[in-house]
This record gives C-alpha cells, structure tokens and sequence, in this order.
C-alpha cells in the first residue's frame, strides 16, 4: 500500500518535514537528573533512523516548581551542552526535533519540588496529586511567563528546531484557562477572554524570544472532558487567538489527566480524538497535528487524505516500532510491531517511577547494547510452544541468522493472548502476536502446528539449542465440587468452549477475573453499529439506547479473597475497567473465601459469616501454573536448554516477550 499524504513533506514557517509522522512529547524516565543522558540520545536517534519526521522532546522544565523528577530540563545554560548533543544526533538522521516547554502547575506533587506547594491559578485541589496548590500572586504571573521565554530561547540555542508550549492535559495554561480551576478575580481570571490571557501572553513572549522565523508549537486539549471545563468550543476560540500570537502549529490532544473519560487505553478505539484537531483545524489556517490511538500508517493516511488533519501524532507507535515510518514508505508495512495500548512498559511504569519500556518493544531504553548482529556461528535452534515468549524468541534467532523450527501442540499460535479476542476493550492485544508471525514468516522460519513434543521428536530434529516456552495452565483452588457441571474455566469461557447461564460467579477478581467479568456483563448489549444506526435513526430514546449499552442479559459477581480487586492490572488502564464494570452492573464482594460448589451455587465466608450465593454458572479465574513437564527429559538430551515465559513461572505478557527476546538474543 502506498501512502502519498503521509509522506509528503511539510514547511512549518521554515521548517521542513520530511514527512507527517510527528512523535509527540512524553515522559520517558532517562534523564533522573535533569541532564541528557546516553540513553535518551540511543532512544530518540533510533527513531529519527527509523524515519519520524519530527520528534518533539519533553515535557522539559522551565523552572524548578513545575516539573517532575526525570525530565531533560530547559532551566539553566548548563543543561545546553547535552541538550546539543541530543539535538545533533537526531538532526543527524534526518528528523526535525523540537523541544517542549513545560510547567505543570497544580500536578506538581509537593515531594517533588522539595516539599514546597504546587502553584496554579488558583487554589483548586489536584484529584490527580491529592494535593491543593497556591494562587500565583499577580506580581508572580510575569515571572512565570519570562521562564518560559529564557527556556525557548535556551532551546534554539540548544539546536532545536522548533519548540512547541505545553497548554493541554491540565497543566498550567490549562488550569488558568479552564473554570474549573481558575477562579481568580484580576485579569487573568473571570471573563474567558481574561482566561485566555495567561496562554496568549506566554505565546507572544515565546515569539518574542524565537523571533519572527522560527516555529512555535501550542499543544493544546481539544476538549478537556472535564465537568465544567472547556469543550471543543472554547479550545477553538483560544486556538484562533493562539494564531494571532503566533503560533505556527496546533498539537490537539484529549482530555486532562484528572478527566473520567479514558484518553489513551485500549479501550478507547483508534483515532477517536481525531475530529478534536479537525474542530480546530475549521477555524485556524496553520497546520493542525492530530494525536491519541493512531497507531497504523494505513489509519494515519486516511486522516490526512481527508484532511481532517495536516500531521499525526505516532508516539507509542513509535515506542513499539522505531521502523514503522521506513517500513510504511519502503512498502513494508505487514512487518510493523504495532502499539498495543497496553501500557505496562509506558505509563504504568512512569506511574511506579521507572524507566519506560514496551511490550511489543523489548529493546526500548536499551537500543545500542541489543543492537540485532549476526551470529558468526548458526545454530540450529528449537523452539516449543507458540506463546508470545516463544514466538519472540524465535524471531529474534531468527534474525540473528539461526536456523529456528517453531513448534506448538494446539493448532493456532499466540497461546494464552488469544483468550483477550473476545474481552470488549482488550482484543487489541491480540496484534502483539499476529505481527510476530508475519515476521517469522518473513524470516522463513519453519512453523509447525499440532506437533506434540516429546523426545523421540527432539532426537530426530537433533536441535543445538531448546527454548522451552510451554506457558501455562488454569489454576484449580483448594474449593470442594469443582468437578460440578456448572464450574468451568475463565479460559474455557473465553475460548468458546464453554459457555455461561444467567447468574454467574466469578471466581477470582485478578485481571483474568475482572476481564472475564466484563466479558459475560457484555453478553445482551447492543454493539456500537447497533447504537449508531439506532441513534441515527432516532429509533430510540437517549435514555432506552443508554439501557442498552449498559444492561445485558447476565447477572455477573466477582468473589476475590483480597481486599482490592485488580491489583495485577497496571495504574494507567485499572480505573477503566473498574468504570467499565461498574457501568455495566458487575457486583464485586471482596474479602470473599469460596469454600464449596453447592447444588444451586456456591458457598463463601466473609467477616467470618457464611453465606451461599445462588448462581447457575461458576466461573474459576484463580491464576495459573507452569507446564513444563519435557524440562527433564530435555535436559538429558540437549546441551542447551532456556525455560522462558509461562513455563518457568506465570508472568504477564511484557514480561514474557521482554524473555523470549533476551534469550533469542543470546542463544
């Protein structure tokens, strides 16, 4: 396929892009000291080599009361030295970077800037800290805004090509822009053009700093999707005067990050924010950046032939697969590893404060020292299982030159991944594993499905090398009737070869739980074609259509001995399934101990009471075991042998492909 709109360069007063593919700012953990480091020079070239257009770099501090720990920092003349570094490495390779100017204002934690208490417009507690920040005073608000001139001017000087100002996601231009949280009574507070005016005037300062020939970037949210917040509306009225000011490109993005409303999971379907930046684009004639859930040059192409866009945002596309804009031009684009949306290597790990990786991306923070070479002596190299540790160990072989044979009892690859297919939200993740199989079958690796492994097959391959990737299988609890007709398996359930009555227990509220959960409320609702065609049609009320979408035809418990449900799903994506579910009816009793299958349902002790729940179908999500029963057996008959993934102990998917890549990569 090709794709003429995405890779046909664009002039941002200046500036030259190669192409529309923009890999936007976001935190990355590599500067714990606010210098550049190695790493972040690794990252970011390799992207520009792999064919980004434009990165832009960030968030990067303008002051010391702003900002989060571990960002590349823009507020004094000692940080240039590596910030040039960083800026001709990139540049080196083609890519435009430009640099982000960021102040957070009320999402500031206090720990962060040594105790003291975050600033903002006015004294508005942050659900996102827990904390409530000051006012600024008026005589403060110059000297806020002369920071962010000196750090734009620092970043030309740094070699930057452009820089861009952060006004989105809540941060402070956002919190003096949005009623919300600006409750002052001067001139920047009251009217919406007084809103306006803290924004307006850190644009022109900027501009001032820049002069005239130099491109400046407002990142903006389309729509805050916050109670009382500013919509799509307003954020076009500000855009507008934004262009007066100065500005030379618009960065649409969604919501803030205290807003309800999911931004960037799985969930939230591909490019759903798209029409945010094409309601800005309506009323600006500079060039407009769409962002959120674009992850396939095919989606990102279309947006642009229909010009709802002028450039798109690739970040965790980019984190996934630094190649995906060269793959895209040179016609490959059947072998892009693409963003799952997942977050467990990204946001979740920013949220435990540590370094980002990915899923699909093991190599993410770690480019020049897992830099793919040749072998200079092939093996010849057997792996067992088709999960994602022993599909990515094989393509990793693979690509160093081994000679790999990939072998799987069932008769489909992928193992226990392919269960999400059916988890309204989470089928996405299902891509993780069909684009390792289009690049096995690219490198010719010999594929085998129902192929039982036992030792006569071993001795007849006579392999140099085993990777024992087996995975797992459901966990049975100590609970007496499990043999009861009406018990099965959350596997069996996903997989289709169970099916589930009207009331229904789950038994298990870890992610497998909670998933399944969701799965079975689904059952009876109304798909999205569904809605919109009634919608459209207004076949139905607003209110019937809303019963619809939340109402199906199970009644769902979740039994979980703990006191949380959910502890193994990641910060960034466990309120959206606990949002999801409570939308849905799903009831959840914790502190639940389920101690036998009954005739006509199952018993539980909680606070020490016994009580009996009457269901018709018993679901167990209880976790699960290893199975790698050829362990011994290989041992006695292959030199070299590496138990990876589920065989060698129940792991979640990041962790198992992070396996499968390390060991193909020192096999």
């Amino acid at each position: 396929m090709q794709f003429p709109h995405l890779f046909s360069p664009i002039t941002i007063n200046g500036m030259t892009v190669k192409n529309r593919v923009v890999m936007t700012a976001m935190h990355l953990n590599y500067t714990p000291d606010g210098e550049v480091t190695d790493q972040l020079i690794d990252f970011y070239s390799r992207r520009a080599k792999g064919g980004v257009g434009l990165i832009i770099v960030g968030g990067c501090p303008i002051d010391d009361q702003g900002s989060m720990r571990s960002m590349a920092r823009l507020d004094d003349d000692r940080y240039i030295p590596g910030l040039r570094r960083l800026t001709q490495a990139v540049k080196q390779d083609g890519a435009k970077i430009a640099a982000q100017l960021y102040q957070a204002g009320r999402y500031v934690h206090s720990s962060m800037i040594g105790g003291k208490q975050a600033i903002s417009a006015s004294a508005v507690r942050s659900t996102f800290t827990g904390e409530t920040p000051r006012a600024l005073e008026l005589d403060e608000i110059p000297m806020i805004q002369d920071r962010f001139f000196e750090a734009a001017a620092r970043a030309k000087k740094s070699g930057f090509d452009a820089v861009e100002i952060l006004g989105s996601a809540g941060y402070l231009i956002s919190q003096f822009f949005s009623p919300v949280t600006n409750r002052r009574v001067d001139l920047y507070g009251g009217s919406f053009e007084n809103r306006m005016r803290f924004g307006l005037e850190i644009a022109e300062k900027v501009r001032k700093a820049v002069g005239d020939d130099y491109p400046v970037i407002m990142r903006l949210a389309g729509n805050d999707f916050m109670e009382g917040g500013n919509t799509n509306q307003e954020a076009r009225i500000f855009a507008s005067e934004l262009e007066k000011a100065g500005i030379d490109l618009f960065d649409i993005t969604g919501g803030w990050h205290e807003t309800r409303v999911p931004q960037i999971t799985m969930s939230v379907p591909h490019q759903a924010y798209v029409y945010l930046a094409q309601g800005i684009k309506s009323v600006v004639s500079t060039p407009v950046l769409a962002s959120n859930r674009i992850n396939d040059p095919k989606i990102a192409e279309e947006i642009l032939r229909i010009k709802a866009a002028d450039l798109v945002t690739m970040a965790r596309a980019l984190i996934a697969d630094p190649d995906l804009p060269k793959k895209a031009e040179e016609g490959r684009s059947d072998l892009i590893y693409h963003c799952v949306a997942c977050n467990q290597g990204c946001f979740d790990s920013i949220f435990k404060d540590a370094p980002v990786s990915c899923l699909v991306n093991p190599r993410t923070g770690m480019e020049k020292e897992t830099e793919i070479k040749q072998v200079t002596k092939a093996k010849k190299v057997l792996v067992i299982g088709g999960g994602l540790a022993g599909l990515k160990a094989a393509v990793t072989a693979a690509e160093r030159g081994h000679q790999v044979i990939l072998a799987e009892k069932s008769n489909q690859w992928g193992g226990q991944i392919l269960l999400n297919k059916n988890i309204p939200g989470r089928e996405e993740i299902v891509h993780a594993a069909d684009d390792l199989l289009r690049n096995l079958q690219a490198l010719h690796v010999r594929m085998m499905l129902n192929q039982e492994v036992d030792g006569s097959f071993i001795q007849k391959i006579s392999p140099d090398a085993v990777v024992l990737a087996t995975g797992a299988q459901p966990l049975a609890p100590p609970i007496h009737g499990l043999d009861d007709e009406k018990v099965v398996t959350a596997w069996d359930l996903l997989s289709g070869k169970a099916v589930a009555d009207r009331r229904v227990a789950v038994v298990g509220g870890n992610a497998v739980g909670l998933e399944t959960a969701m799965y079975l409320a689904h059952q009876g609702t109304i798909s999205p074609k569904i809605l919109y065609f009634l919608a459209a049609n207004k076949a139905e009320s607003w209110e019937t259509l809303e019963q619809l979408i939340n109402k199906g035809n199970k009644e769902v418990t979740v039994l979980e001995m703990d006191k949380k449900i959910g502890r193994d799903i990641g910060g960034s994506t466990r309120w959206t399934i606990f949002k999801e579910l409570k939308r849905l009816g799903v009831n959840t009793v914790t502190e639940a101990k389920v101690t036998g299958v009954l005739a006509d349902g199952l018993e539980f002790e909680k606070n020490g009471k016994r009580e009996i729940l009457s269901v018709d179908t018993i679901v167990i999500a209880t976790g699960s075991e290893s199975v790698n029963d050829l362990e011994g057996e290989i041992s006695n008959l292959v030199r070299e042998v590496h138990v990876i993934g589920d065989a060698k102990s129940p792991r979640n998917a990041l962790e198992a492909i992070k396996e499968g890549f390390f060991t193909g990569f020192r096999i």
